[in-house]
């Protein structure tokens, strides 16, 4: 009987599995970073749409397809619809300039054959039924702010720090003349907070124009220098720091018509907070959300935008803790006496709906669960459409929810992470979302009579072919010992599970963010992927103090943080520890920004756990950060002094025993570089020694092929310091 070699033949069968695993290709930091010369070539298929009344639109550079018919039914052969040589051929390009491109289109005006694309010149509208131009808007070459309402198509603007009102005749009309880098116009104020993004309110016609000024005359400037002119220049920034003297906001109402303006008359400015700013429909009434230096009171008050005069304190909110108001209040679209104010008061960001003299009539969601955004409207059904995390704290999910009896209908399946836009009168939504199992993937949605999704496009994975590690999701208990924490774990390429490996913790752990999500790989960065592709495990860890799981769970750091994020933190690290596959002794850390700080606070606190951090853009004293975010999670440094003291990096500098690295933009304007030169300057005082890197001329986050850079040097200390 014929002996077999059992041991050659197990040997034979699995090289066919070893050279496959070789054979498979390897990322480079350009394919998945953003900035690198080939990252778009790796990011998964998308394509841009519009939507013409109920007529979705596949956007190219050089078409507009029609996908669908007008009753939510995809079609099934797109259909040529505009293109940009048809309007190109019969517009006066001498005087109106030329259409470069179909992509971001738009089609505004539901019942009008009009399209709005951009050309060399300006904005364009275009009646593409008689093939003649509408209207047209010579660009604000060099405005610092600009928006345009289009029932009015007038176009408000900054320039030179003044603002401007053209209306859609062309005539030009400046309503200010003494604006400044001090004295700011038309543009976001209280430091981007309290979901500001803008400065520039159209009421729903256009006749009358809000804005914001804001006087920082009175704010101490940080001297940002900028070192690429022959003799470095000094260019400071206007930063108000925790417990110091902050700005005065005003709003004004500008009214086309007359072309007077006023001001709101909300009293003295001083140590005050005004935000989510919005229009009654009929134009006559302006509303405003207060909150006191404090943050601890929210008033939503109404204006005569006539007068300027305060009419009606329509409902105050109250917390010990803060108010974080950052949403304005939405109408009705088939009610203009009711609309809907988002509040936290129950734990949960959730919708009420109130009338217009104050009265709250009913809460319209409620339950364990975040409503992250109001989508809109479906009129005819009497709905809102809204995304929200009811069906998992790592989901987003659109549902309606009828405005009488408050019943809520899921409308994309509940997995995944969606996002998307509704067509003209909300029937319908095209969902772009993504999944662990479905890389991106484009469905036409109804959202009243609840039916199966249609598929526009079904995205190809892009990384089909690349050594694409084992990427998973669980969770683990918090450091309460009943909380849920959510986790990403992403094991090496070649994985051997007899093997010990060098683990990072990627970490952020601040309030508003979320970096674990059931989206495509777990909402993983590439720069993890590629990590794991060089021999690291990676883990991730959504602590308590982070986003989207209510009140609580996100303000149990208030006064002190950095304390219960780091226990939270370290529970995660006891369970990588428990893996038989991580080398406890070859444990890293890296984040940026509140993850910097973070990473800082970790290598200090449990300098025994941590080799090797990576702190980008680290907070490293409280005191040293900016007024509204600052104070509404610490108080100021005089009502806290503990909490700050505590939370200090700099009273922990003597405690680092591993390697730490800081990388700061050179001029970062949100975490200024005082924070790590003062952490440099303890450690030399506490005979420590970190490592530093500037970054000359950018700001708190690395763009373009800097970015690339940094991911390449952050690689290179742990391959340095943790391998």
């Amino acid at each position: 009987m014929k002996k077999h070699n059992f041991s050659l033949l197990a040997a034979l069968l699995l090289l066919p599995l070893s050279l496959m695993a070789q054979d498979k290709k390897q990322f480079t930091l350009d394919n998945l970073i953003p900035g690198g010369a080939t990252f778009w070539d790796f990011y998964p298929e998308y394509t841009y749409c519009a939507w013409n009344d109920n007529v979705l639109m596949e956007l190219d550079a050089d078409n507009a397809y029609k996908v669908s018919d007008n009753k939510g039914k995809l079609l099934k052969n797109r259909e040529t619809f505009l293109t940009k040589d048809d309007i190109n051929s019969q517009i006066d390009q001498e005087k109106y300039g030329k259409v470069r491109s179909m992509m971001y289109c738009s089609f505004d005006y539901p019942g009008q054959p009009v399209v709005t694309v951009q050309t060399d010149k300006g904005k364009l509208q275009y009646d593409y039924k008689n093939k003649q131009v509408v209207w047209f808007g010579a660009r604000n070459i060099g405005a610092q702010a600009e928006k345009f309402e289009k029932n009015s198509r007038n176009t408000a603007f900054v320039k030179d720090h003044n603002l401007f009102v053209r209306t859609a005749d062309g005539t030009t009309n400046q309503l200010t003349a003494d604006g400044s880098r001090e004295l700011v116009y038309g543009q976001s104020v209280h430091r981007d907070e309290f979901g500001i993004t803008e400065g520039l309110f159209w009421s729903p016609k256009g006749n009358r124009l809000a804005f914001y000024r804001m006087d920082q005359s009175m704010v101490a400037d940080y001297p940002q220098v900028d070192i690429f002119k022959r003799e470095a220049t000094y260019e400071p920034d206007k930063y108000p720091m925790a417990g110091m003297t902050s700005h005065k906001v005003t709003v004004g109402i500008y009214d086309v018509q007359t072309g007077k303006t006023v001001y709101l008359k909300a009293g003295d400015p001083t140590d005050r907070y005004f935000s989510n700013i919005s229009w009654a429909p009929d134009e006559q009434t302006v509303y405003m959300i207060e909150l006191p230096r404090s943050q601890d009171k929210a008033e939503l008050v109404s204006y005569d935008a006539k007068t300027g005069e305060r009419l009606k304190v329509l409902y105050t909110e109250t917390h010990p803790k803060y108010v974080h108001p950052v949403h304005p209040i939405t109408f009705l679209p088939w009610n203009d006496k009711q609309f809907i104010y988002q509040s936290e008061r129950d734990g949960y960001n959730h919708l009420y709906l109130f009338d217009v003299e104050g009265k709250e009539l009913k809460q319209l969601t409620k339950g364990q669960f975040v409503v992250q955004e109001l989508v809109g409207f479906n009129s005819k059904a009497k709905s809102v459409i809204i995304r929200s995390t009811e069906a998992s704290p790592i989901r987003s999910n659109f549902y309606s929810v009828s405005v009488k009896s408050g019943k809520r209908q899921v409308l994309d399946g509940g997995e995944g992470v969606h996002s998307g836009k509704l067509s003209a009168d909300g029937r319908y939504i095209l969902n772009s979302w993504s999944s662990p199992k479905v890389t991106r993937r484009y469905d036409l949605v109804a959202t009243e009579k609840v039916s199966t999704p249609q598929t526009l496009l079904d995205s190809k994975d892009p990384w089909e072919g690349y050594d694409v590690p084992e990427i998973t999701g669980g969770t683990i208990k918090a450091a309460d010992g009943t909380t849920d924490l959510y986790y990403r774990l992403i094991k090496p390429t070649n994985f051997d599970a007899s093997k010990r490996y060098p683990a990072v913790v990627y970490v952020y752990g601040g309030p508003g963010i979320r970096n674990v999500e059931e989206a495509r790989n777990y909402d993983a960065r590439g720069w993890e992927i590629y990590m794991a592709q060089k021999g690291y495990v990676i883990y991730v860890l959504d602590n308590r103090g982070s986003c989207d799981r209510g009140f609580e769970f996100e303000s149990c750091t208030y006064r002190h943080l950095g304390d219960e994020e780091m226990k939270d933190q370290m529970e995660g690290v006891r369970f990588l520890k428990s893996l038989p596959y991580v080398d406890a002794d070859r444990i890293g850390v890296h984040g940026w920004s509140f993850g910097g700080f973070m990473t800082t606070n970790l290598m200090l606190t449990y300098p025994e756990t941590f080799k090797v951090g990576v702190a980008g853009g680290p907070v490293i004293d409280w005191k040293y950060y900016e007024v509204m975010y600052g104070e509404r999670y610490m108080d100021t440094p005089e009502e806290n002094p503990e909490g700050y003291q505590n939370s200090s990096l700099l009273n922990k500098a003597k405690n680092l025993k591993g390697r730490l690295q800081i990388i700061i933009g050179y001029n970062d304007p949100t975490c200024v570089p005082q924070h790590s030169l003062s952490f440099l300057n303890a450690c030399m005082e506490a005979g420590t020694q970190p490592d530093f890197f500037a970054y000359p001329g950018q700001g708190h986050n690395m763009i373009g092929i800097s970015r690339v850079h940094l991911h390449d040097r952050i690689t290179r200390y742990f391959e340095d310091y943790l391998k």
